[in-house]
């Protein structure tokens, strides 16, 4: 019984090993694979700098693992990997200290070693610092080595602690973004559910909605149902309650569709501009309602008709009561892509709800506001996103909002 606790005890030491390395992308699932490849520009000028620092030819960056030895960075050699049992850093890289040994070829530990006695190589000057975490684990070694005896000095071998150090940093940040972009896939994958979910729901809801509309119009169309009969008030109330509520789910439905098959090509946004005008019935010319520039940008042409006509909506809904709308659309081009200003004179937002303003179902609830679902700035900054770029707010000079929309290049 004894035997078989210790075994299992074993195995599971190493396979928490092998995780808490998959965790800072040194061990991939396949074990055949190589690691997650970040980071190695600057751990590759560290081993570099560690060789120099103690004049040998040698230096690598060993990962441990449960029954491997990986180098993933080395100066003077080709990084590679050997079973565990013929590690020279195996031996001592819990140990808790640096070890260092003028020559191996003489020290007990390492004497019938294959790295000492020439089947793999021969190495006689040997350092070796572990990689601790803040946590207390050791990921392996930073190690230099050479095929001739040598003794580095206290301070040579100071810096190569502080080397060490280095290298355990830049690995705690590989594996801080490791954990970011899986947070990030995993919001992705949710929204994403999300999104797909409310489209499907506000499918099916539109139906039944359509069906209540319909017979509360042919309700209101009964010469029996006359302006003073008692149901006609509550006929008039279930049309109103139920085409806010149609429109709504349509743009519920407008938000879970953005990104989806996206097209994106060269694309007037004056063009575009006129025909949300044109819907939308705005004065569009010199001294008018609506002013637009010529602007070529590699955008959607539907999903920017939408972006603007709900940018267009807003400027509408939420004029200034102190003077006639005046809304302005301009850009500029780069070689890094486009920035399109959609600027109003309206009653403008706060800057401390800018940034909430732009979350889905959010409204301000300021007296004189009118109706809406709170989804249209939603959807124009998720446009954006689906584009590569982003939406901010500011504030127009004189009073009113600019919405601030970069759409990358081709």
């Amino acid at each position: 019984m004894a035997r078989i606790s210790t075994g299992m005890t074993m195995r599971t030491e190493a396979g928490r090993r092998d995780g808490f390395l998959r965790e800072y992308g040194l061990l991939p699932e396949d074990r055949l694979a190589h690691p997650v490849e970040t980071s190695q520009e600057p751990l590759q000028c560290l081993v570099e700098l560690a060789a120099k620092l103690c004049s040998v030819p040698y230096g690598v960056v060993n990962v441990v693992t449960s029954d491997q030895q990986r180098q993933i960075a080395a100066a003077g050699l080709e990084p590679g990997i050997c079973a565990r049992e013929d590690s020279m850093c195996a031996k001592v890289f819990l140990s808790g200290s640096s070890t260092v040994v003028e020559d191996a070829s003489k020290d007990p530990r390492f004497a019938s070693n294959p790295f000492v006695t020439g089947d793999l190589a021969s190495v006689r000057f040997y350092a070796s610092v572990p990689l601790e975490t803040s946590s207390g684990f050791v990921l392996g070694s930073l190690c230099v080595f050479s095929d001739t005896a040598a003794s580095p000095s206290a301070e040579q071998i100071g810096m190569l602690e502080i080397l060490a150090r280095q290298v355990v940093e830049l690995l705690e940040l590989q594996r801080r973004t490791l954990q970011l972009n899986k947070a990030l896939d995993e919001v992705r994958t949710s929204n994403a559910k999300l999104a797909d979910f409310a489209g499907r729901v506000s499918h099916d809801l539109r139906s039944p909605l359509t069906a209540i509309l319909g017979y509360a119009g042919m309700s209101e169309d009964d010469p029996e149902v006359g302006p003073d009969h008692p149901a006609t008030r509550y006929l008039q109330l279930v049309d109103t309650v139920a085409r806010r509520m149609l429109a709504m789910l349509e743009d519920v439905l407008s938000y879970s569709r953005v990104g989806g098959g996206l097209r994106p090509q060269q694309t007037s946004l004056r063009e575009t501009a006129a025909e949300v005008a044109a819907d939308l019935r705005i004065n569009f010319g010199p001294g008018a309602v609506l002013d637009c520039e010529h602007l070529q940008l590699y955008a959607d042409p539907g999903q920017l008709r939408t972006l603007l006509q709900n940018l267009l909506v807003n400027a509408l809904n939420y004029r200034s009561p102190e003077r006639e709308p005046a809304i302005r659309i301009s850009g500029i081009c780069t070689d890094q892509g486009a920035t399109v200003f959609v600027a109003d004179n309206g009653k403008g937002i706060a800057p401390e709800d800018r940034l909430r303003a732009l979350d889905p179902l959010v409204r301000l609830h300021r007296e004189g506001d009118g109706k809406g679902s709170g989804l249209g700035l939603a959807i124009c900054r998720r446009i954006a996103q689906a584009h590569g770029g982003e939406l901010k707010l500011t504030e127009t000079p004189g009073g009113g909002t600019t919405a601030v929309i970069t759409f990358p290049g081709v």
